[in-house]
């Protein structure tokens, strides 16, 4: 199954998450991050993408896992808020 979600931070960048995910188990396959953000280091956007895959779609483990990406990457976003 596909999705797709676009947010406007408001007074800030558009952040749109394309997501590719399994039903059955509820976890994603593949996800696409894109905007008109800036991330630090390069490589941040690539990363998270990477570390997303086979995570459960459930709001708190999601979070978790992405605070979880950010502070082992020491990732910084420019025009969103993390």
């Amino acid at each position: 199954m596909q999705s797709k979600s676009v947010y406007k931070v408001p007074n800030g960048k558009l952040l749109k998450i394309f997501l590719d995910y399994n039903e059955k188990d509820n976890s994603i396959n593949e996800v696409r991050i894109t905007g008109d953000f800036f991330a630090y280091p390069e490589e941040a956007i690539e990363i998270m993408e990477k570390e997303l895959r086979h995570v459960t779609l459930e709001r708190k483990q999601l979070l978790m896992k992405i605070q979880e990406i950010i502070k082992k990457y020491d990732i910084k976003f420019i025009g969103l808020n993390a």
